[in-house]
């Protein structure tokens, strides 16, 4: 019992390290581990230790026999007019600022677009005077 605790202890460490140094292509900004989860994904069995990209741009980790740990790999941004949002390609799991009203076109940043009703404290503060 004390040596399988021991075990337990060992891989809950590596996981977190694994999920930690997993991320090196981008900052995770979300993570989650699942206890219950199989280390297999679209048919194909991972082994610990073993990393792949989901569907949802997240990138798991198999912790055999301790479950998956997956942590998003989008770095969305957080500071942009309201009448734009973030989209993700699935291809290539980069985020986009599209308009609102028409997703076909991007957000454009200059003056005749900034939005003091949204946006940075600074901008705001530029605004003002």
């Amino acid at each position: 019992m004390k040596m399988e605790l021991s075990l337990v202890n060992c891989l809950v460490t590596a996981a977190g390290f694994l999920l930690w140094a997993g991320g090196a292509s981008a900052a995770p900004m979300e993570c989650h581990f699942n206890s219950r989860a199989l280390c297999e994904f679209e048919g194909k069995h991972y082994s610990l230790g073993e990393t792949w990209m989901d569907n949802a741009c997240m990138q798991c980790t198999c912790l055999h026999p301790v479950g998956v740990g997956c942590c998003e790999t989008v770095q969305r941004p957080v500071d942009f007019p309201a009448w734009c949002e973030v989209r993700v390609e699935p291809l290539t799991c980069k985020a986009f600022l599209v308009q609102m009203a028409d997703p076909r076109l991007p957000c454009v940043s200059g003056e005749a677009n900034r939005d003091p009703s949204h946006g940075s404290l600074q901008l705001q503060q530029q605004l003002e005077n």
